[in-house]
């Protein structure tokens, strides 16, 4: 797939600003963790912004966005409030579902952001579901999967592809390829070296592999690969390669990654190496400073916008839970 597209000027301060306020969101929900406010579990994507942002830009505002438990790039790179988000990792009432989903769970329909899956490759088949509405109702929605790494090896990884295929919908899979899939190196388990792109043949789709840390480029394929959905010429499988800074989860350091290479893949980072590239092209530095204090004043207003929500009442919480709405044990 040819990555001809690029951004203008003002795109490029977009995406700049995009990423920037997730790095700045992860970051301090990583010190709200610590400080006991984020309950339950969190996955952050500290490093991984680039293919949030460069997907979100190329999105029209009614595509499907599906994500894994690591969504909250995707989330906020869809317009989600930071606000409401922060309200749910804190459990509050205010967040986007109310407090009851939490961390792994993010979801605004408002923006199309159809959730955060926690269960590995379970998202799959659910955003071909999507796809196939918007193919059945010809409305021009394409559905957007991301999943990670180890997910090639889960069956439904097989299955969605084949029948995506098959159908010819209009769903673009991207394989965040962070090259670890929890505590394991994606490549001692898997046969082939990409693992979403080596495999792209026998479903007669091509190997697209981009530099997931790039966001221009990441862009650029994102465009080509939405265009082929939406005109009829159905799926597409990206795989995206990037890296994790931190952990797998919460308070894992990472500790089985060699230092030289959290190192390597450190230095090219996608915030640092982007600001360079606009620098470089003659943006003024000020311009760039102005859009990280915006950023962090965005992340403090929210954050201070989640710590005054309620807590969720009971009769809250006990709603949802089964399918007729009750929560009591009935035989």
């Amino acid at each position: 797939m040819a990555a001809t597209v690029a951004p203008d000027l003002d795109l490029r301060l977009e995406l700049y600003r995009v990423m920037v306020e997730c790095r700045r969101f992860e970051s301090r929900a990583q010190e709200l963790f610590f400080e006991g406010l984020v309950r339950g579990t969190t996955h952050l994507g500290i490093g991984q912004e680039a293919v949030a942002a460069g997907f979100g830009a190329a999105m029209r505002a009614d595509d499907y966005t599906f994500a894994t438990y690591r969504g909250h790039n995707h989330a906020l790179a869809r317009g989600t409030p930071m606000g409401p988000l922060y309200a749910e990792l804190f459990g509050r009432a205010t967040g986007l579902m109310g407090g009851k989903g939490g961390s792994m769970h993010i979801t605004s329909v408002e923006h199309h952001m159809m959730g955060s899956y926690a269960i590995v490759g379970a998202h799959l088949p659910i955003a071909l579901g999507a796809a196939w509405s918007a193919q059945y109702r010809k409305s021009g929605q394409v559905a957007v999967c991301f999943f990670g790494d180890g997910t090639t090896n889960i069956g439904t990884f097989h299955e969605a592809l084949n029948l995506a295929a098959v159908w010819k919908a209009p769903v673009v899979f991207v394989c965040e390829n962070n090259q670890y899939m929890e505590y394991t190196a994606i490549g001692e388990v898997t046969a082939v070296a990409r693992p979403a792109a080596d495999r792209a043949a026998a479903y007669g789709l091509e190997p697209i592999v981009v530099d997931g840390n790039d966001v221009d480029a990441v862009y650029a394929v994102a465009v080509t690969a939405l265009g082929r959905a939406r005109g009829g010429d159905g799926p597409s499988l990206v795989e995206a390669v990037t890296y994790r800074h931190g952990g797998h989860s919460r308070a894992d350091p990472g500790k089985y990654r060699p230092d030289d290479e959290v190192a390597a893949w450190k230095a090219r980072d996608p915030l640092t190496t982007y600001r360079a590239r606009l620098e470089a092209r003659g943006v003024d530095t000020t311009a760039l400073d102005a859009i990280e204090g915006e950023a962090d004043a965005k992340v403090a207003a929210a954050e201070q916008e989640a710590r005054e929500g309620p807590e969720p009442t009971p009769d809250v919480i006990e709603t949802q839970v089964w399918a007729d709405g009750g929560s009591a044990w009935r035989k």
